[in-house]
């Protein structure tokens, strides 16, 4: 990922083309319809993490070791700090919000760190990269079993409860797997790979935008937009805002509480104040299937992603200003 401009561009044009269509003809990629995607999908998503994998540094990460109250702290605000904001959330408007949009909230919450991005953002500002690439990669390990745990204890109030034996292994399966694979795949492909680093982007994108398609054409044929879409999407942005601003905040204190050096400060901000989006919509494949609201519970998700971009991406480049490089 580059940041050499503010990323509204065109992967976010495409989401909203992927939503377009699914409002258009919402039967076309619904699960019976013609263009259901769904095990196509399935193969990209395990492709996207071999690629990750493979793209992944070893001898980087061994690197990242040392830093470990960054790795506390981190770790600590995804699964800790992030949880507890969208219980709360859940507690007080959790039964104002239609359909499955709590527990999208808490969904959100509940997801892994990114796994590119915070360390493009990282080295921009110029902090410990070596810390954010592990930072990266052990949030997403432990994603796969805290992810579908957390969400399974509120789930069943939404009617979407699941077997969470099941979907852990079914996470390992799509997810953790293929990063295993492609790390122990690295000598072979990893070369090629920095040398074609756009088709790692090119295929995370392509399967979030088939992710979207799909779960949006389910939901507005389910009927679950009927409930004010506009007033929904306004009240999506504002929780976005407000979640990205405190946590930010806990994350600022909470470095000059722990005395982090500037470098570690930088890695502990854009680690842990980012939720994946890739992850995320893999996993909620995976937990809620073609539930009819599965459009809703994404949408948060969707809309923290843009603002931790186009938020990170600012702060990025005037950390780096300040420690006077230009990137």
């Amino acid at each position: 990922m580059t940041l050499k401009r503010l990323p509204i561009d065109g992967f976010l044009l495409a989401m909203l083309g992927a939503i377009a269509a699914a409002i258009a003809a919402p039967r076309l990629g619904s699960h019976d319809g013609p263009l259901y995607i769904g095990p196509v999908n399935s193969f990209f998503i395990s492709l996207v993490f071999f690629l990750h994998g493979a793209a992944m540094p070893l001898a980087t990460l061994a690197d990242g070791v040392r830093a470990v109250r960054v790795h506390v702290l981190v770790q600590a605000t995804t699964y800790g700090v992030f949880p507890l904001l969208g219980a709360l959330l859940l507690a007080i408007a959790g039964p104002a919000l239609p359909g499955g949009l709590a527990l999208g909230f808490f969904f959100l919450c509940a997801v892994s760190s990114t796994i590119s991005s915070c360390v493009a953002m990282t080295a921009v500002a110029r902090g410990n990269v070596a810390a954010a690439l592990l930072n990266a990669a052990l949030s997403g390990v432990l994603g796969v079993v805290l992810t579908p745990l957390y969400v399974g204890l509120v789930a069943d109030r939404a009617g979407l409860g699941f077997s969470l034996p099941t979907a852990i292994g079914d996470v390992a399966l799509r997810v953790l797997l293929p990063l295993l694979a492609g790390q122990l795949a690295r000598p072979l492909v990893g070369g090629w790979l920095g040398r074609h680093r756009r088709l790692v982007g090119i295929v995370d994108r392509g399967s979030i935008i088939l992710i979207v398609y799909g779960a949006f054409s389910d939901s507005i044929l389910g009927g679950v937009w009927r409930q004010g879409a506009g007033g929904v999407v306004l009240r999506v942005v504002l929780f976005a805002v407000v979640l990205f601003a405190i946590v930010s905040l806990f994350l600022k204190v909470a470095s000059r509480l722990l005395r982090l050096s500037r470098e570690d400060a930088i890695t502990a901000f854009y680690c842990g104040s980012q939720k994946s989006l890739a992850n995320g919509l893999a996993v909620a494949r995976v937990l809620f299937g073609g539930a009819s609201a599965l459009g809703f519970i994404v949408l948060p998700l969707i809309v923290y992603h843009q603002v931790q971009l186009m938020v990170g991406v600012t702060l990025a480049r005037r950390d780096g200003m300040r420690d006077g490089t230009t990137r």
